[in-house]
């Protein structure tokens, strides 16, 4: 016979239900394993066109909905509109909520007007999400933690760093000998935390971006010389300013180069470059399918995601058990 926890708990994930883009299906299917759910059919084509077509292939009227996406790779339009598209199915379907889950949030890096007549395409994309009918987001790192600002409805932003605080834990480093360096100023407060995690010293890298996709470090606040260096960003694009960096720290003298990273986007010439590079590894989780190899290795965040939808959708059922109203 189930315990009363156990029929609680069945009565809770009645209602869940999880779908998944077509970016990153086996994060999905790590998420719903952990979670114990089906991972629900989700019907996604192209017209000839090119225009996006969704159909959820079973009823979602009355069900927590949780959509799981990265928007990211060659065609991360697309993954943006499959997203769109699907909310917009769910909402027209019925469904009680619809919670975003969203691995890697694109369009993040122009979060201000850094220059005139330039848009603010992270603002652009949350006024986009709101409209179509998202309840709540749950994503992992986003590139400014103000971007949450930018929505209207609850964000939960999920850190990778307590995984790489783990992964470099137990490979034993001599924290004397050992240096987490920020890869820019505005990423020194998130270095410290790594650094705190691993209980070493941080140094951080001045740099000048001339243009897009390029920097030139101009100095190191930190000592380096001779030591570990671990490199935490949130995110690796076409990694040449990165591949720069590391050569120049190796100027500068410092010892083995690690680097690890929320978000392997990997564009372009990206992982020849990593390999080529002068580093140890990169390490960056599963957030973005990434072609394991080389230097190149992931870590999964399924369980920081199945934690996040478990919490929220917990409360949202226990609170419709009890015939209330619940705002996380």
């Amino acid at each position: 016979m189930p315990t009363q926890d156990q029929k609680l708990t069945q009565q809770m994930y009645k209602s869940l239900r999880l779908y998944s883009g077509s970016c990153n299906r086996p994060l999905a299917q790590k998420i719903a394993d952990i979670l114990g759910v089906e991972l629900s059919g989700l019907a996604l084509e192209k017209f000839a066109n090119g225009e996006i077509y969704a159909r959820f292939d079973e009823s979602v009227r009355g069900a927590d909905v949780f959509l799981v996406q990265s928007i990211a790779g060659p065609s991360v339009n697309d993954m943006l509109m499959e997203l769109l598209v699907a909310t917009d199915a769910a909402k027209r379907a019925s469904a009680r909520t619809i919670t975003a889950v969203i691995t890697h949030y694109a369009y993040a890096r122009q979060d201000r007007k850094a220059a005139p007549r330039e848009p603010i395409t992270a603002r652009l994309v949350a006024n986009l999400l709101e409209r179509a009918g998202v309840d709540r987001i749950i994503t992992l790192d986003l590139h400014q933690g103000q971007i949450q600002g930018f929505f209207d409805i609850p964000v939960n932003q999920l850190s990778a760093l307590p995984l790489f605080g783990e992964y470099y834990n137990n490979m034993g480093f001599d924290t004397n000998n050992l240096v987490v360096v920020s890869p820019d100023v505005g990423r020194a407060k998130a270095a410290k935390m790594l650094s705190d995690m691993l209980g070493c010293d941080l140094a951080i890298a001045h740099k000048g971006r001339p243009r897009h996709n390029a920097a030139e470090v101009m100095g190191i606040i930190g000592d380096i010389e001779g030591k570990t260096c671990i490199i935490n960003d949130d995110m690796i694009d076409t990694a040449g300013t990165l591949c720069a960096s590391v050569r120049e720290l190796k100027k500068m003298g410092a010892g083995d180069i690690y680097v690890c990273a929320s978000h392997g986007i990997f564009s372009g010439p990206a992982i020849e470059r990593l390999n080529d590079a002068p580093i140890v590894e990169c390490v960056v989780t599963d957030s973005i399918p990434v072609e394991v190899g080389g230097k190149i290795k992931t870590i999964t965040v399924a369980n920081e995601f199945a934690d996040a939808i478990s919490a929220v959708y917990g409360e949202r059922s226990v609170s419709k058990l009890i015939g209330g109203d619940f705002a996380l």
